[in-house]
């Protein structure tokens, strides 16, 4: 039994097998905040030459060719991936053709695949072979897909798109805990959804980098779980097909696990006709309904109705129980939250391309709102980073305008006409419409105008270096622009009336970057890219910041819960006799430990400590318990029962991009209801070079 660092016993409790109480769930989601900066993204030349390879794959014309396999509505034979969802559990949405054969990529070598293409969906949606560098998208689904990676690089590879790999720093396979290593167990079905988004984040976005977070199974909690940690990894876009029967505690569950501002969270609308679904009626997320897509001779080139095959399959739709309706949606029918927002090609019909050799067996057509949320979650890569504090769902109902309306079909009866029926302007089944361009998926609000910005790809520089770097745009209508950005690199600024970024870096680090252009109209336009700003020489003078680093002075420099800082015989100390021991009590419980330190200008640093966990936890795929390690309102790491050795472990991380700022260390222990888990840290340093 642990003893407090005063001698004192700490009690442990047998786990009681209860599913966590909404007041845990709220605040295990507290502990996951956004990193400021995304992933590291390639070097500028890489970058530039992969957005070229895959503008001229989006625009060749020999890639435009629509290889039908149906009709809009046309009954077609398909398996469903997933079983029907239990109380408590999801089920995914993706559909598999089963009358059109199967083929591996070396048998498909001589035909092109069946189904709609990257260059297809940007045909119909009038989506830039440009954008998305530096940003990325993560997928959200359950259990594991060990072939993920390499169906990944068929696909691409097939259409002429980039390299998307662990290697190259563009794909990145997690758990739900952020493990790579300890990934779920296989699961066919949801590999075949797991192919079917990361082919159409591909196809969409194709410049963007991609995360997949595999949940421990299909239960709202663990795929919950999945949805916080991909946003602690640095997604400002996370795409979710799945959904389940609609419950009165969903809407505690919209706190802990979808209420992430400056995020656009996607998710499919259902594939089981008229009738509202969870999560896409929560009030945080964007619901994403399903159209049929043909090719037509009309000026656009296609047209597009209500995905609905029967009385029982369809895009889902319909005014929500027990969400409450969020502000920006102003339909008069529905007193709570109506779906959908907007919608995408879903009907298996005029489905989609997709390849998976691990739930299938090669190229296949597949359909469903599955296909439609991640291509959305991709259109709002391609318009750029939300704004911090938006909800992004609220984005098409400010510009109307610039969607596709569909304005034809049903996927039911139902009183109220809209909730079920295609109608000019806002409908349940498709809501505003479909993509036309990125500007409906853009903060502000426009007049019909189209506003593009050339992006200028990723961008490095060392301080001290001065700067000068044009940004274009045009508009629609001829109007004059003005310019602003966020994120720049210290330092630099733009011209409001010419877009010239310029002035002299100062602060290394890693910038995520969104630069808009806007006219009198309202109208506007986003590009966002990564800016890398490296130290330009040895100005800096080598040293250790922290004050205390060994603990060995006591609680002195340090803030920290009662009895964390000690010297107790019960736990070893790395170095010395001093320690500090988070959490352990085996009782719900938090510890905090903090020190602010201020990193010079012009220098690298580096953040080291030795953590120890130990545990009376035996499962080796829950996170019961956990330790937070932040850097501001940057979360640098996460650590649970499930890292539990012996011995000591040294952590390290770059704190570079902090030169010339004041930032607040801080380590966040949080222990539930029973069973104790110890963190240990000891001999912690912040180094510079």
């Amino acid at each position: 039994m642990r003893k407090s660092p005063t001698g004192k016993p700490r009690r442990s409790l047998r786990r009681l097998l209860v599913a966590a109480t909404p007041a845990l769930a709220l605040s295990l989601a507290g502990l996951v905040a956004a990193p400021a900066h995304a992933a590291p993204v390639a070097h500028a030349a890489a970058s530039n030459s992969r957005v070229t390879q895959n503008s001229k794959a989006l625009t060749s014309p020999d890639r435009q060719t629509f290889h039908s396999t149906g009709k809009a509505g046309q009954k077609v034979p398909t398996t469903h991936l997933c079983a029907t969802a239990e109380p408590g559990h999801v089920s995914c949405f993706a559909q598999r053709r089963t009358d059109i054969k199967q083929r591996l990529a070396a048998a498909a070598a001589a035909a092109a695949p069946s189904g709609l293409s990257p260059a297809n969906l940007h045909s119909a949606y009038n989506l830039p072979s440009t954008g998305g560098s530096g940003l990325t998208v993560a997928i959200v689904d359950a259990y594991n897909d060990p072939n993920a990676e390499a169906d990944l690089a068929t696909y691409r590879s097939t259409y002429g798109l980039s390299a998307c790999t662990k290697a190259s720093g563009c794909f990145k396979q997690v758990s739900q805990t952020g493990s790579t290593t300890s990934l779920p167990t296989n699961d066919t079905g949801w590999a075949g959804e797991e192919a079917l988004d990361l082919d159409m984040v591909s196809a969409v976005c194709p410049n963007c980098s991609i995360i997949l977070v595999e949940a421990s199974s299909a239960t709202d909690s663990d795929l919950g779980t999945a949805e916080n940690e991909a946003v602690a990894l640095g997604a400002k876009f996370v795409s979710n097909s799945w959904g389940g029967d609609e419950a009165s505690s969903q809407t505690t569950e919209d706190t802990s696990y979808f209420k992430h501002p400056g995020v656009a969270i996607t998710v499919s609308s259902g594939d089981s006709a008229y009738g509202a679904e969870y999560p896409a009626t929560s009030q945080y997320v964007t619901a994403v309904g399903g159209t049929a897509l043909s090719t037509s001779s009309n000026s656009r080139g296609w047209t597009e109705s209500v995905w609905k095959t029967s009385s029982t399959e369809g895009t889902g739709s319909g005014c929500s129980a027990y969400d409450p309706k969020p502000s920006w949606q102003t339909d008069t029918g529905c007193t709570k939250r109506m779906e959908a927002d907007v919608s995408a090609v879903a009907d298996p019909a005029t489905g989609v391309a997709v390849y998976d050799t691990y739930g299938g067996s090669g190229w296949a057509v597949y359909g469903g709102t599955s296909a439609s949320a991640p291509i959305i979650a991709g259109v709002y890569a391609l318009a750029g980073t939300p704004g911090s504090s938006d909800y992004p769902a609220k984005y098409p109902y400010s510009h109307t305008s610039n969607l596709y309306d569909v304005t034809s079909g049903n996927n039911g009866s139902c009183t109220t006409s809209y909730f079920c029926t295609a109608a000019t302007g806002y409908d349940g089944p498709t809501g505003w419409g479909t993509p036309n361009g990125t500007t409906a998926f853009t903060s502000g609000t426009s007049t019909g105008n189209t506003v593009t910005v050339t992006n200028p790809g990723s961008r490095s520089t060392t301080t001290g270096s001065a700067v000068s770097l044009q940004i274009s745009a045009t508009d629609s209508a001829s109007a004059t622009l003005t310019y602003s950005a966020s994120g720049l690199p210290t330092g630099l600024s733009i011209s409001g009336s010419t877009g010239l970024i310029s002035g002299t870096a100062s602060t290394a680090g890693t910038y995520q970057v969104t630069v808009t252009a806007s006219d009198s109209t309202g109208a506007s336009g986003s590009a966002s890219f990564s800016w890398t700003v490296g130290s330009s020489s040895s100005t800096c003078t080598s040293a250790q910041l922290l004050g205390n680093p060994g603990f060995e002075s006591g609680n002195t420099t340090w803030t920290a819960s009662t009895s964390v800082i000690g010297n107790s015989t019960s736990e070893a100390a790395h170095a010395g006799s001093y320690y500090a021991w988070l959490d352990g009590y085996g009782s719900a419980h938090t510890d905090t430990l903090s020190q602010s330190v201020t990193v010079p200008s012009g220098c690298k640093a580096t953040f080291t400590f030795y953590l120890h966990v130990d545990t009376k936890e035996t499962s080796t795929s829950t996170a019961y318990d956990k330790l937070t390690v932040t850097a501001g309102s940057t979360t640098l790491a996460t650590y649970s029962n499930i890292n539990a050795a012996s011995g000591y472990a040294q952590k390290s991380f770059d704190l570079s991009s902090y030169a010339g700022t004041t930032v607040t260390l801080k380590f966040s222990g949080v222990e539930d209801s029973s069973l104790q888990t110890s963190f240990v840290l000891d001999d912690t340093a912040v180094t510079t070079s």
